[in-house]
């Protein structure tokens, strides 16, 4: 079992930087590839990013390649999203989830996501 908390999101101006942050329960976080997805008004949940358990591999969408970076620190049971460079077409609602497969396929485990807002 895993319950994942997001926070951080808001609303920021085109070439902004938020730092989204999940907070992850569950004893078998640190065994888990985890990642984010976003949904956008009207279209489908889409994959941002993913982290290896180990946190020395990581994978993006080509959409947000070179802007956003995925970490974990597993002591402390959390994983990050640092997103600069923030566009208009970023703006979602963003979504912690675990286990990531490697086709980055999510997991059972879903956060209840936070509201990214990017104005032009």
């Amino acid at each position: 079992q895993l319950q994942l908390v997001e926070s951080g999101g808001g609303l920021v101006q085109a070439g902004g930087s938020l730092r989204l942050s999940c907070a992850a329960s569950g004893r078998t976080f640190s065994s888990y590839a985890m990642g984010w997805f976003r949904q956008a008004p009207g279209k489908e949940r889409e994959f941002v990013a993913r982290i290896s358990w180990s946190g020395t591999t990581t994978a993006y969408a080509e959409s947000v390649k070179g802007r956003f970076t995925i970490s974990r620190d597993n002591a402390k049971n959390m994983v990050y999203l640092q997103m600069n460079s923030l566009k208009p077409e970023d703006t979602a609602v963003y979504y912690c989830n675990g286990p990531v497969g490697m086709g980055w396929t999510p997991g059972n485990y879903w956060g209840q996501g936070t509201q990214v807002t990017v104005s032009s």
